[in-house]
């Protein structure tokens, strides 16, 4: 939970017990992790089916090319930021998705079945070993992968603790409005 003490400008980190929360609280689908300084969180890891680099790699220009054509295109998922990573650890090409968004755990899941549902875009997790065929129809089997394939982290920071990114853009537009002002006022 934030600190109701602390204030966006102080910058926080907070260490994360080993399995990825302080008390179990149960969610919809497992263990509910904490908000934290950088907001909500998950680093899934897993093992690219055979030959399926090129594609994963294709897919993440789908997603730039569905981003370009409608900005808002991932606004449900609530992000502040999404990296994808593919590395060889010796056993085999992997896929590391790393997100930060402002939801907790289970309604960032749901809302990406329901998100690459309903836009015929696929998720680029059908390219990773034992994820399931039945996605669509079953976000269960989904949210029950992404949790098997999640490495929660020990210790995250916010150098804006707990903003989210819609209050961010708020801030931004603000700014803008300021320095228009300023603008026309020269």
């Amino acid at each position: 939970m934030a600190d109701a003490h602390r204030h966006w400008s102080t910058p926080a980190a907070m260490a994360i017990p080993e399995g990825g929360y302080f008390e179990l609280e149960r969610g919809r689908y497992g263990p509910v992790f904490p908000r934290t300084p950088a907001c909500y969180g998950f680093s899934i890891i897993a093992k690219v089916k055979d030959g399926r680099e090129d594609a994963i790699r294709e897919h993440g220009k789908t997603i730039e090319a569905a981003v370009a054509e409608s900005p808002e295109f991932l606004a449900p998922l609530r992000l502040h930021y999404l990296r994808w990573l593919l590395f060889d650890v010796g056993s085999g090409l992997h896929f590391q998705y790393q997100g930060i968004f402002d939801t907790d755990f289970d309604k960032y899941t749901e809302d990406a079945v329901q998100l690459f549902g309903q836009s015929g875009i696929s998720t680029v997790f059908t390219n990773l070993e034992d994820f399931p065929e039945d996605w669509r129809e079953n976000p269960e089997a989904f949210v029950k992968f992404v949790r098997e394939h999640h490495f929660p982290s020990f210790l995250e920071y916010g150098e804006y603790p707990y903003v989210t990114a819609e209050e961010i853009k708020k801030a931004l537009r603000l700014k803008d409005a300021f320095s228009a002002m300023l603008d026309q006022m020269q």
